[in-house]
């Protein structure tokens, strides 16, 4: 369990990912220097990681979750296979050991994307169902309050003031080529220095500045925390796939974000509309929200549960934004 001032801090790197140290120390009542040292303490443990991001769309790709339908006898070799392919971002054994839940960027213009035909392939595998993103609910750091004790409000506004998301002009566009060792960089640290960024690309300081806002203002890269939510406390996680109609999609989706202890909620095709993740501390928490949480939900018409029983990767979170494509570690 983290205390109020990690906390704090994982609140204002939601907010603003690449904000100084320093701007983070203001809003959270402490010096730069124990905000670096907090941050790189958590960072070692595993608990958070700030990873920069190519668009997906950038190739013609959207976020997809897949769910694999496996004989349980081949599950290890399949979650061995599905841990080495680069396009596999976030992976989970379901509990039963008979399915996997995984993310990746797929094509969205009608082409099967060659890494569902290995899967396919794979001995074993008995059924495989790609779901689009096709509307992320949960907007970044505003549902911090569900995971650990939050920022008052002013301190938030003061971060998105002095450190705002850029927001996109017009579609991302395709790096240059000379782009390749900034952006290698960043998905190892999404947080490295302007000084760092400089040395490992061979530019000065000015350029590596005046190319990160270059590319983050045309949407091409992106920022997402990975986080360990074990870590705070939410041991038992658990991916729900609901149904609503049409006509209630957005209000029901809307008010499936807002419950407490969900961290993600997106709007996907398949044969559910809706897909949740929650995070709860045991078998009976998940119990008592779904029967006095999930049940305030307007025109829930039905629902799947596939729980965590294992994860397999984690190269970037489904919490924010519905960034599910990372490099892997």
């Amino acid at each position: 369990m983290l205390d109020t001032l990690d906390s704090h801090i994982l609140h204002a790197l939601h907010v603003a990912p690449r904000a100084p140290f320093r701007l983070v120390g203001e809003v959270v009542g402490a010096s730069e220097q124990t905000v670096a040292r907090r941050y790189r303490t958590m960072r070692r443990a595993g608990t958070v990681r700030v990873v920069g991001l190519v668009n997906p769309a950038v190739q013609g790709l959207v976020a997809s979750v897949v769910r694999i339908s496996l004989r349980p006898d081949r599950i290890d070799a399949c979650a061995e296979a599905l841990t080495r392919l680069p396009e596999v971002s976030f992976a989970n054994i379901s509990f039963g050991g008979s399915e996997i839940v995984c993310s990746m960027a797929t094509p969205h213009e009608g082409r099967m994307p060659e890494v569902l035909r290995q899967l396919s392939r794979t001995p074993g595998v008995l059924e495989i169902d790609t779901r689009m993103t096709l509307h992320t609910y949960s907007p970044p750091g505003a549902d911090w309050g569900r995971l650990g004790p939050s920022l008052p409000e002013e301190a938030v506004e003061s971060l998105r003031e002095h450190h705002p998301r850029t927001t996109p002009q017009g579609l991302p566009v395709e790096p240059h080529e000379e782009d390749a060792a900034l952006l290698a960089a960043l998905a190892e640290d999404g947080r490295a220095s302007q000084a760092t960024l400089a040395d490992r690309t061979g530019w000065t300081t000015g350029r590596v500045a005046r190319r990160l806002e270059a590319l983050e203002r045309s949407g091409t890269l992106l920022y997402d925390v990975d986080l360990a939510l074990e870590k705070l406390g939410y041991p038992f996680s658990a991916a729900l796939w609901l149904n609503t109609s049409p006509a209630r999609l957005h209000e029901t989706g809307s008010a499936l974000a807002a419950l407490p202890r969900v961290v993600f909620a997106s709007a996907t095709s398949g044969a559910q509309n809706l897909m949740a993740i929650v995070m709860c501390t045991d078998a009976a928490d998940f119990y008592d929200w779904l029967s006095r949480r999930l049940a305030t939900v307007p025109e829930v018409t039905g629902y799947t549960v596939s729980v965590r029983l294992r994860t397999l990767k984690q190269a970037a979170s489904l919490v924010y934004q519905g960034r599910l494509v990372a490099p892997p570690r």
